[in-house]
């Protein structure tokens, strides 16, 4: 099977494993071919070049070989190349940054590449560096809500799901896994209005996407309801067990 050498290839390593006493084994995220498998022999010596360079949160240049097709596919990293702009993210922002890489680690399938939501991701880390606090949630929601989206798991949130009908300004309504959008059942309290609906799917539809849900989301206390469905919409589709980020968030909170 011939080689390929995949070059100056934007990423960002998701997780790493240890392969050997000397090697890893990287997840990766990349612009041009989503999520990647990469053999890094001999990183972990203490001379090796790769070893302080390939950090998550990180944005980085690549340079690997590919043996050919397939989901199973290990490549071989031959290169990496810090890009910089930033610092890494730390406190909650680390943990924040981490649970997003899980994220993409459980719902994107390699080798299927992602060039808007790889923009996406790339903006959201750059946020992640200089935030901290509950100034995180808008920009954790706008994504989550961004990443259901590109991957065809959030329906249209101006219309009930079942029917298609317009969504009443005024009327409740709750995002579920088993229904999509539906009327909130009464004292069920987490749901938006029609018009919260409205306002978010306007957001998700504009060129710049993140940066309007953003706007929408960091002006309002939409998203103390939002959150719990979309982790819950989230979880049901990454399936079981639990998120571990999200179970060390809630240990943390119960401290």
């Amino acid at each position: 099977m011939a080689t390929k050498r995949v070059s100056d290839e934007p990423a960002y390593v998701l997780h790493s494993y240890d392969w050997s006493e000397s090697s890893l084994i990287l997840e990766v995220f990349t612009r041009h071919r989503g999520r990647v498998v990469l053999a890094a022999k001999g990183v972990k010596r203490p001379t090796s070049n790769f070893r302080p360079v390939l950090l998550p949160l990180q944005p980085l240049r690549l340079n690997y070989t590919s043996g050919g097709e397939g989901h199973a596919e290990v490549h071989t990293l031959k290169g990496a190349e810090w890009v910089g702009g930033h610092v890494m993210p730390s406190g909650d922002a680390l943990l924040s940054g981490l649970y997003l890489n899980e994220l993409l680690m459980r719902l994107l399938a390699r080798d299927d590449p992602y060039a808007q939501l790889f923009d996406i991701y790339a903006g959201v880390v750059r946020v992640l560096a200089g935030q901290h606090g509950e100034a995180l949630e808008p920009v954790l929601r706008s994504f989550e809500l961004l990443l259901l989206r590109e991957l065809g798991l959030l329906p249209a949130l101006d219309a009930q799901s079942a029917t298609l009908s317009a969504l009443d300004p005024g009327q409740r309504y709750a995002l579920v896994a088993e229904a999509g959008l539906r009327e909130a059942q009464p004292g069920e309290r987490a749901a938006l209005s029609g018009q919260q609906w409205c306002a978010i799917e306007s957001g998700l539809q504009q060129r710049q996407a993140f940066v309007s849900t953003l706007q929408i989301l960091a002006q309002s206390e939409m998203n103390q309801v939002l959150k719990p469905l979309l982790r819950a919409l989230l979880q049901y589709h990454c399936g079981s067990p639990l998120l571990r980020t999200r179970q060390l968030m809630m240990d943390l909170q119960s401290l």
